[in-house]
Order: C-alpha cells, then sequence, then structure tokens
C-alpha cells in the first residue's frame, strides 16, 4: 500500500519482454534502498512491483502478462522516468490518499495548458472507469495522489502545482501520452457493497446501472 507522495524519479534500465510478461530493471536516483528486502514493494509510476533482485543502483521487477495489458509499462523505453514510492509503514505520514499499486486502466492526456505557475491537464478515463471517478475525489495518475477539479463524462481535469511539476515526472507530460489510472479504493468497494446479493453471481453486465438504482430505490 502506498500514499501516492512520490519519493524519487528513477529510471528504466532495461525493459525485457519475455513472451506475455517481462523482466524490468529500474535505476532508483536518489530513492533511499536502506532497509528495502528482497520481497519488498516498490510502485513504479503507480505499479506495484515485488523487488526480486538488488542491486548497488536499484532494483528488478517481473511484471505478469496482467500487468503489462492494464498499464503503459508495455510503451517504456530504457532511459524513461518513472515515479517511485517505497510502500508505507504504520509510521509513514499519510499525505496523499491510500493506493494500492492496482492500475484500473490507461487514461490519455488531452490537454496540457499553464494555469497561473500551475499546469491543468485534461486526462480522458477509459468508458468504464468514469463512474469511480468524481469531482474533488482523488485519483492516482502514474504513481501521483491528486484531486480532481472537475468531470465530464470520461474527461477529468486536475491541476499541478509548481513543486509538484518538479518532483516527479508530470512535468514531461504532454498530450497524447498514456498514463495509468488507480481510482479510489472506496469507490470500487461501494460499488460492489451496492450489488448487495446479485455480487455472488456471475453475469455478463458488470458494474452498478441505472436500471439497478432505480428499481432498489436510489434514483426515480
Amino acid at each position: 500500500m502506498f500514499t501516492g507522495i512520490i519519493q524519487a524519479v528513477g529510471r528504466i534500465a532495461k525493459l525485457d519482454i519475455q513472451g506475455v510478461d517481462a523482466r524490468v530493471s529500474v535505476d532508483v536516483g536518489k530513492l533511499e534502498m536502506a532497509g528495502v528486502h528482497l520481497g519488498d514493494s516498490i510502485a513504479v509510476s503507480g505499479v506495484c512491483l515485488t523487488a526480486v533482485r538488488l542491486t548497488d543502483h536499484g532494483f528488478s521487477a517481473d511484471v505478469s502478462g496482467e500487468t503489462l495489458s492494464r498499464t503503459a509499462f508495455a510503451g517504456l523505453r530504457a532511459g524513461a522516468a518513472v515515479n517511485l514510492e517505497k510502500s508505507l509503514t504504520l509510521s509513514t505520514p499519510l499525505g496523499g490518499h491510500l493506493v494500492m499499486g492496482h492500475v484500473d486502466g490507461v487514461g490519455e492526456v488531452v490537454e496540457r495548458r499553464e494555469d497561473g505557475r500551475s499546469v491543468r491537464f485534461a486526462v480522458r478515463a477509459p468508458d468504464g472507469l468514469a463512474r469511480y471517478i468524481a469531482a474533488k475525489g482523488s485519483i492516482c495518475i502514474d504513481g501521483v495522489s491528486l484531486t480532481v477539479n472537475t468531470v465530464n463524462g470520461a474527461l477529468f481535469d486536475v491541476n499541478i502545482v509548481p513543486h509538484s511539476l518538479g518532483v516527479t515526472t508530470l512535468g514531461e507530460f504532454a498530450v497524447g501520452r498514456g498514463v495509468n489510472l488507480e481510482v479510489d479504493v472506496m469507490a470500487r468497494y461501494a460499488e460492489r457493497l451496492l450489488m448487495g446479493e446479485r455480487a455472488a453471481h456471475a453475469t455478463s453486465s458488470t458494474g452498478i446501472t441505472t436500471d439497478f438504482l432505480a428499481n432498489h430505490g436510489f434514483i426515480r
């Protein structure tokens, strides 16, 4: 589990695609690795990875086919900058929000514009994630905990202050870039709870529909 507060920017040293999965090596830059052991979790641009090898400059991890299919990882190349955060402890300040490191899908940056000293990004989420994104709610983009400003369908925007632009990869974002999105975990569980007993039965329709809400008295 993580907080979405980036601790360092590292670089992809190597991404070796091995059939349906991959092995990634990360140069961690200024990330403090004292106390990190084999098997520990490190979030790499929002993706929770398990360290399977430690080196003088970083670590290596295996990336499953599931992770490659749900994230922007497959598009990374050697030298690409990545946001890094070690897993939180009971003494870690929770400055962001609870982030699992389980990416839900890949969004696309569709607009970048200056807003005073900050930068405002508009991001298009996959249609299936739109219902989990709410104005003034939390979202994790490439591992960074951010507050959603406004939402319009599958489009939402976020405002990035100068500090965040300087200490994360967000400053490099350009229109067309694919970004890892993790929605607030509470939204996912709230939807599942609202399904009630239906959650125990396989269905071709996923999630809460307007018909379901109407039938159960939530909307009229």
